[in-house]
């Protein structure tokens, strides 16, 4: 009984991630961009991390963030930087037109989030993410991540 109630879960937070993906390329679109690119463009604000280190971050392939991340440099969204820790291993940062195109998305987004956010308390939405927090860790520590 618990595992179709867990089925059940699994299938809607899929649906769900594939309804966020939708809506994220929306929310990206005016600027140019899509959910991924969008990803990847806030992972290099930080300024002090890799390909690599953003592909786990975001639990995606490394070699999809790097062809991700070439793309939005041959557009100067992104910069390659050395990485003091690794030296083949460059350290992704965002340009200063990538920080105009991402501060368009995250401003779509904000009101996007409200309206949304309206609809529910922030305990349930705090319960919903908790669940979903301990399904990852389950998840990882399963598949020795």
């Amino acid at each position: 009984m618990e595992g179709d109630a867990f089925s059940a879960f699994a299938i809607t937070a899929l649906r769900l991630a594939a309804h966020l993906t939708a809506a994220g390329d929306r929310l990206a679109k005016p600027a140019g961009q899509t959910s991924a690119r969008w990803q990847v463009l806030a992972a290099a604000r930080r300024g002090d991390m890799s390909v690599a280190q953003i592909a786990r971050a975001l639990g995606l392939a490394r070699q999809g963030v790097q062809r991700l991340a070439d793309v939005l440099e041959s557009e100067e969204l992104i910069a390659y930087a050395d990485n003091p820790q690794h030296q083949r291993a460059k350290l992704v940062r965002l340009t200063t037109e990538g920080a105009a195109r991402l501060g368009v998305i995250e401003a779509a987004q904000a009101g996007w989030a409200d309206g949304l956010g309206a609809a529910f308390t922030a305990a349930e939405l705090d319960a919903a993410r908790a669940v979903m927090a301990r399904v990852m860790a389950m998840l990882d520590e399963a598949s020795g991540g």
